[in-house]
């Protein structure tokens, strides 16, 4: 099936009862669709419960229960990871849900142990993995690309549906306060990145551009902790600040002149989207992410791993950092919510035939 039966009415009559299971401990983009969903199908009033790890709901910046509203329930899961899927499935064989719905690995482990007892849907975040997935009844798609390794007839009961991005308005101050904070000339032009500090991110492949371009007057801003943070703060001048985590990412932007992504894989890119509100100029490599959104941003895209290509397009930018306006109303979240509600509807439906 593709998207169209999804995007029928998104308003289901009766209320549902709905879990979604996140087992990670931080919180980053897959965590942010699955709390952001959970929220907005609780403001629809429908019943929504959020299976976490314990240690999401730590008191630290990045974790992920504070982040939760309070319409959604949450329930707690402890120990190792086989432990923590264990006792996630007793929860659900106790809570019986209309619709179970798994984000990443351990999420969809959970529900593989729990056939027929509802609906089980997981979201791709990442890519199709026949061990996580394959023996679900439902999948969404959150970019179209991954729809072809989806295999049959699994793929009859999938779904690509975009993410989904509010405006998030910065403090009125952002700009000059965090520039001032970190002593960042107000007439500097900052280059910035936001996301875990990790391979896959590709933020070396950034530091190396950042220092072959040598832009006058610029600073490089690579927001994010990671486990390759360290490292990368061992390599970087004194123009390449990293705050670290940031609980809030527009007021960043905002500091910003340009947007880059150096990722080498992006399955969708939540960031080019807060980029986008923010009106950035943005400057990308080729990830499949990037190629989707490509349209709407309008800008060549750099190779994967091409440290001078990047350097290359970053002199270019450099001379054209006027904001920009985006065209974002597809990706309004209450929509979204209602497209996901439609195609949990429709496969409930196809499981009654």
């Amino acid at each position: 099936m593709g998207s169209q039966s999804s995007r029928s009415s998104g308003n289901c009559k009766k209320p549902m009862k709905i879990v979604h299971i996140i087992l990670t401990h931080s919180f980053a983009g897959s965590e942010r669709y699955a709390v952001e969903l959970a929220n907005l199908q609780a403001e629809q009033q429908h019943d929504v419960t959020l299976i976490l790890h314990q240690r999401g709901a730590e008191q630290r910046p990045n974790a992920i229960a504070h982040r939760v509203s309070p319409k959604v329930k949450v329930l707690l899961v402890g120990g190792f990871k086989l432990l923590a899927i264990y006792r996630a499935r007793r929860l659900l064989r106790q809570l019986k849900p209309d619709v179970a719905h798994a984000h990443l690995s351990a999420a969809c482990r959970v529900l593989q142990g729990v056939k027929g007892l509802c609906l089980r849907v997981a979201t791709l975040h990442i890519h199709y993995k026949k061990q996580q997935h394959a023996k679900l009844d439902a999948l969404i798609a959150i970019a179209p690309w991954q729809l072809a390794a989806i295999p049959e007839p699994l793929r009859q009961h999938s779904v690509q549906l975009d993410n989904w991005s509010a405006a998030r308005p910065a403090t009125a101050d952002a700009r000059q306060r965090l520039r001032a904070e970190y002593q960042i000339p107000a007439d500097a032009i900052v280059i910035g990145t936001l996301g875990r500090v990790e391979q896959s991110k590709g933020q070396d492949v950034l530091l190396d551009a950042f220092k072959q371009a040598a832009i006058p007057n610029s600073y490089l801003v690579i927001v994010g902790e990671g486990k390759n943070w360290q490292a990368l703060r061992e390599k970087a001048p004194t123009q390449v600040i990293m705050p670290g985590f940031s609980a809030s990412p527009q007021d960043w932007l905002a500091c910003f002149d340009c947007f880059v992504s150096a990722a080498r894989t992006e399955p969708f890119g939540l960031v080019f989207l807060e980029a986008m509100h923010a009106g950035l100029p943005i400057v990308a490599t080729a990830t499949e992410g990037a190629k989707y959104l490509r349209p709407l941003f309008n800008n060549e895209l750099v190779g994967i791993d091409n440290a001078a290509h990047l350097a290359k397009r970053l002199q270019q930018q450099s001379q054209d950092l006027a904001r920009r306006q985006y065209p974002m109303q597809r990706f309004e979240p209450s929509a979204k919510a209602a497209e996901v509600l439609a195609f949990y509807q429709q496969q409930l439906a196809a499981q009654r035939l």
